[in-house]
């Protein structure tokens, strides 16, 4: 009481000094929103991501967009002649003072206005329990100025966008849409009453806050029951008061380009709402397609081949999910036969196998550590003698454990790094021949941008989710423009790979398009990547959980979302081939099973049959001691005449010529022998007419530096 006296006094004696304040234009464009908002490359919204976890605000909303019933509610409740004084109720602060005088408990007689010059103000918010007088006195001031300055639209709209309704939840939309789930131009009376007596006490209990909404509904007359606001407070009090998001299309990607950004802001990425939804669509009618499958996850990346950003960025997961809030395009799945075509381009580049070289697929037996590894593939079958073609568009295993042998898994995995597949830091060794099954671990957004290097004629660079320029940097070569042309030639040829998939499946479009499916160990991934000539589309199908699917075969899985996808995406215009590279030929090659006949087959220039002789063999002459990477350790003890190293090379002539370190070597023939001499080497298999055949590079090292050595490669 003497508190509301002095004040009282003060305000007849002293005149008002003016306050610094906000204007309303100020105070709406410093209105920042808790949640976050993506929108795709229109500006187009695709997720509402809340960014502040203090408090939780949403949309500031304009006075006409707010149901005339809750402002006749909060008018009455709060501030009965807003619209006749000018900041100051002075007829309610006599009411007040005079009341004070015969009850403890008084309502004080801040207006509307002075309350929300109490929001814009820390200074004039109470340090504890109550404002001093020095408070209660400049609250008055602003007040007043404020009404000079404002219109009573602007005071009223702004006390409704920042006053706090209880817990968290500050502003008209973030209180209307936790209690009611409803838009605030859509509250009802009941709604009305309830929501005006949480503002004068956000925290008051259950049976308080009936009370409150009762006398609101009662001084203005509403037909509101009592149990009707029974019902709605108790929904709200027991209530998580959760605030669904109205857009829900890209929440992964919401949450990764939110990070060190402020909260509250809009954040614009690369893709594509309405691609984004088809995805979505698509991937979730695929999920309950395959429901009796045992498979409740998926996901989809569209990626776009010339810029590198990603128009579609989807997952999706069913109810039986065991873990639906897992980023599918990020998350490390075992890549299964979507490697292949990788092995092969190496091959190609090596000049160690061509798309007509003949690899036999039969059972094989490879002795490894924990014993004997025997490579199958999906349907336990066998071929015998294949192409090159055949076997990599047809995904046989066994042909492609074979490859990985001539290659070394060394070179393999560098290529594997050098398409940005991270975490496969081990040796070959821990790998072992698994690895050109896909033994190794990706990302769909890794895998996918892998791919997308074949596309653009083996060349790699970063893909993206924002604007922001990529590094120039952040590019490499992988395979050469020979190489990644054979390579999706080989895997959009319908009749190579019709052995294993048949003519007619979801791989098949109507427009050039190559791609290639695979399925991990136990069938926990099924993948489907391919790409046009504009995009290259990823799609990934399994368990989060690490669970099997059953029976769900390369066509069955991935590939009918990947085919309605691609096939939206060129719905308006065709892919078109890939251009011949002017080092690539066409020529004709004998059949396996029919010798007498031919057809003709592309080749890097220099690794095509010799004129006059089509017949394709088996392999590329090659190195085959030492492999390249060797390190090879001289033993102190032995003699150095007795430690000759002899070079071995798979070749078909016996006057090979062998180049060590650019030098000719007298010895001539498939074995040639040499004294080693520590260092690093490089050693060349030349024809007859000096073109290099093969390469490799290794070194020798004495005892005593292998010894200290943390490398785990071979030794002699």
């Amino acid at each position: 009481m003497k508190k509301i006296l002095a004040v009282a006094i003060l305000m007849f004696l002293l005149p008002l000094a003016a306050e610094a304040f906000p204007l309303y234009s100020e105070v709406r464009k410093d209105f920042i929103k808790s949640d976050s908002l993506l929108l795709d490359r229109r500006g187009e919204p695709l997720h509402e991501l809340r960014t502040d976890k203090d408090r939780r605000r949403l949309d500031w909303i304009a006075l006409a967009d707010i149901s005339p019933a809750l402002q006749q509610a909060v008018m009455n409740a709060e501030d009965k002649n807003f619209y006749h004084h000018s900041g100051v109720d002075y007829q309610a602060m006599g009411a007040s003072l005079v009341q004070s005088v015969w009850r403890k408990n008084v309502r004080g007689a801040s207006t509307i206005t002075m309350q929300l010059a109490a929001f814009l103000d820390k200074d004039l918010q109470p340090k504890k329990s109550r404002k001093t007088w020095q408070q209660k006195w400049r609250q008055l001031d602003v007040a007043r100025e404020m009404e000079k300055q404002w219109t009573k639209t602007e005071i009223f709209e702004a006390y409704l966008n920042l006053v706090t309704f209880r817990g968290e939840l500050q502003g008209i939309a973030a209180a209307s849409r936790s209690f009611f789930g409803k838009e605030p131009h859509g509250l009802s009376q009941s709604d009305a009453v309830i929501m005006a007596a949480l503002i004068r006490s956000p925290n008051a209990s259950y049976e308080t806050a009936v009370q409150r909404s009762s006398a609101v509904s009662r001084l203005l007359g509403w037909p509101v029951s009592e149990e009707e606001l029974k019902v709605k407070i108790r929904q709200i009090f027991l209530g998580t008061n959760f605030i669904q998001p109205r857009l829900t299309l890209a929440p992964h990607v919401a949450e990764r380009l939110s990070k060190d950004k402020p909260k509250g802001s809009n954040l614009t990425c690369t893709l594509d709402a309405g691609l984004q939804r088809f995805a979505l669509d698509r991937l979730s009618q695929q999920l309950a397609s395959l429901k009796a499958q045992n498979v409740c996850d998926g996901a989809v990346l569209v990626l776009d081949n010339k810029t590198g950003q990603a128009l579609a960025y989807a997952g999706f997961s069913t109810e039986c999910s065991a873990a639906k809030y897992v980023d599918g395009v990020q998350a490390k799945r075992q890549a299964g036969s979507t490697l292949k075509p990788f092995l092969y381009g190496l091959a190609f580049d090596q000049r160690i196998l061509t798309a007509a070289s003949v690899l036999n697929d039969a059972p094989l037996d490879i002795a490894v550590p924990g014993g004997l590894y025997q490579p199958r593939s999906y349907d336990s079958s066998y071929y015998g003698p294949v192409s090159v073609r055949a076997a990599l568009a047809s995904s046989l295993n066994v042909p492609a454990v074979l490859t990985l042998n001539l290659v070394g898994t060394e070179q393999f995995l560098h290529t594997l790094r050098q398409l940005g597949i991270k975490e496969i830091s081990e040796s070959g060794d821990y790998y072992g021949p698994s690895l050109a099954l896909g033994s190794a671990d990706v990302t769909l957004w890794e895998l996918t941008n892998a791919y997308r290097a074949l596309a653009n004629g083996g060349e790699w660079r970063e893909a993206t989710l924002s604007f922001d320029k990529i590094k120039e940097a952040a590019h490499k070569r992988v395979w050469s423009r020979e190489a990644a042309f054979i390579i999706s030639d080989i895997l959009a040829d319908r009749e190579a790979r019709s052995s294993t998939f048949g003519l007619e499946n979801a791989l098949a479009t109507k427009f050039w398009s190559a791609a290639k499916t695979g399925t991990s160990k136990d069938m926990r991934d099924n993948w489907c990547i391919g790409y046009s000539s504009q995009y290259t589309v990823g799609v990934w199908v399994g368990n989060y959980s690490g669970q099997s699917m059953w029976n769900v075969s390369g066509v069955s899985g991935a590939a009918p979302a990947w085919s309605e996808i691609m096939n939206h995406l060129h719905r308006h215009k065709s892919g078109h081939k890939m251009d011949v590279p002017k080092n690539v030929i066409r020529t004709a090659v004998a059949l396996l099973s029919q010798p007498e006949r031919h057809r003709a087959e592309w080749f890097i220039q220099g690794t095509e049959p010799p004129a006059g002789d089509q017949v394709v063999r088996q392999y590329n002459e090659k190195i085959v001691y030492p492999p390249s990477g060797t390190v090879i350790a001289l033993d102190p003890d032995i003699p150095s005449e007795l430690q000759k190293v002899f070079f071995m090379a798979r070749a078909g002539e016996k006057d090979r010529q062998w180049k060590l370190n650019e030098s000719l070597m007298e010895e001539t023939g498939k074995t040639v022998g040499w004294q080693p001499v520590k260092g690093k080497h490089n050693l060349m298999l030349l024809d007859g007419q000096g073109m290099v055949l093969d390469s490799v590079a290794f070194e020798v090292r004495g005892a005593e530096q292998v010894d200290s050595d943390d490398n785990n490669q071979a030794q002699h």
